[in-house]
């Protein structure tokens, strides 16, 4: 049995790579005995089962790969984690982490250098019933506004829409960030559709994916879990470990 185990946990959107890198990564710093990715489809419960059922560990570090929390891993995720036979640390999502912000910031600078005439646009996902992904991209327009002409959040799932902000954006260039983990169909199809990018004007970077800066984050983030008192309050993230677990009657109940 291994000391330590940092489990990298996301949904499955064909990009499993981009999670394999910041694994390697992680492996490279020495970050835990075994660094692992798992990934989920449209159950994560069953999904996840059986690779956490079989992870032999005295402690799991596990971060969700996503850049904020989610349905899946403010309620899914920590239901599956009842599977994990470990002292477990359930890690914060590490979008809102300056080392990111250092990736959007890159992400756009590929595209136009920042300057007073240049507009930047972030995209998140947005929620309809919770404000993770809206605080994540919000931080990080924050900490750019400095940067830029104008600065606009904006999301696909909640207002402002991301098909306004080319007419909010009053500079004579802009460049827009979808602030997502890895290339998806959001980040591909519905993002680029909704600006209309083949209006022109608007420059359209790539999502965070690979940047060194989220490796980075991810690493704050497990030393942050180490040196936290277990004495002390619970974190949110603790809290949702500890009070969710697969319920008996659907068939999903740990087998202990």
């Amino acid at each position: 049995m291994t000391d330590d185990t940092l489990l990298l946990i996301g949904r499955e959107t064909g990009c499993r790579s981009t999670y394999e890198t910041h694994a390697d990564r992680l492996r490279e710093r020495e970050m835990a005995d075994v660094v692992r990715v798992l990934t989920y489809g449209s159950d994560p419960v069953r999904d996840l089962r059986d690779d956490l059922t079989a992870v032999e560990t005295e402690r799991a570090y596990v971060v969700p790969a996503s850049p904020a929390h989610t349905h899946e891993t403010v309620d899914e995720v920590p239901r599956a984690l009842s599977y994990l036979d470990a002292d477990l640390r359930y890690c914060e999502p590490v979008g809102r982490h300056p080392a990111v912000t250092r990736a959007v910031r890159h992400r756009a600078a590929e595209h136009v250098e920042p300057g007073p005439d240049v507009g930047l646009a972030l995209v998140g996902l947005g929620n309809s019933a919770g404000s993770y992904s809206r605080r994540m991209v919000e931080t990080h327009a924050d900490r750019l506004r400095d940067e830029y002409g104008a600065v606009r959040a904006c999301y696909l799932l909640q207002n402002p829409a991301v098909e306004c902000v080319r007419y909010n954006l009053p500079t004579s260039q802009a460049v827009v960030v979808p602030v997502f983990a890895a290339p998806d169909d959001a980040t591909e199809q519905s993002i680029p559709q909704r600006l209309d990018l083949d209006r022109g004007g608007l420059a359209y970077a790539n999502p965070l994916g690979t940047h060194p800066g989220v490796t980075d984050a991810l690493e704050a983030g497990v030393a942050s879990a180490r040196a936290v008192d277990r004495d002390g309050p619970a974190s949110f993230e603790d809290a949702l470990a500890s009070a969710r677990a697969p319920m008996a009657a659907d068939g999903e109940g740990p087998g202990r």
